[in-house]
């Protein structure tokens, strides 16, 4: 049980490094629209980003943890933990990109942080 959830913190902080480094990709890449002509050019431009490709790398290698930590527990468990996914981006965006923190986002992640924690004890 306990490498169980090894396996899912380290999906969770893959997920949110992941996330974080895809947000930093397409600030340098800039706005993007989706339109079948322009589709191949948006491929080419995301699959040459490092960051887009460093970032959808750790998220995948995140998914493989993960699948392995389902292997171990019940779903109706593991899965409420990626709701630390919330948490965790909220504060790593506001960290590392300023982005505005206001009353309601943070009580909404300590919701987050609470549920996790009362489904966790029943491990």
């Amino acid at each position: 049980m306990k490498g169980a959830l090894v396996y899912l913190l380290v999906s969770i902080a893959c997920a949110v490094v992941g996330q974080i480094l895809l947000k930093q990709g397409m600030r340098v890449t800039g706005p993007v629209t989706l339109s079948l002509y322009g589709l191949p050019h948006l491929i080419m431009q995301l699959a040459t980003n490092p960051w887009v490709v460093v970032g959808m790398s750790l998220y995948l290698g995140g998914s493989l943890f993960w699948l392995t930590a389902l292997s171990r527990l019940d779903l109706s468990l593991a899965y409420p933990f990626a709701g630390l996914n919330y948490v965790l981006i909220l504060l790593a965006s506001y960290l590392v990109f300023g982005e505005a923190l206001n009353p309601i986002r943070i009580a909404g992640a300590l919701l987050i942080a609470l549920g996790v924690s009362l489904i966790a004890r029943s491990m």
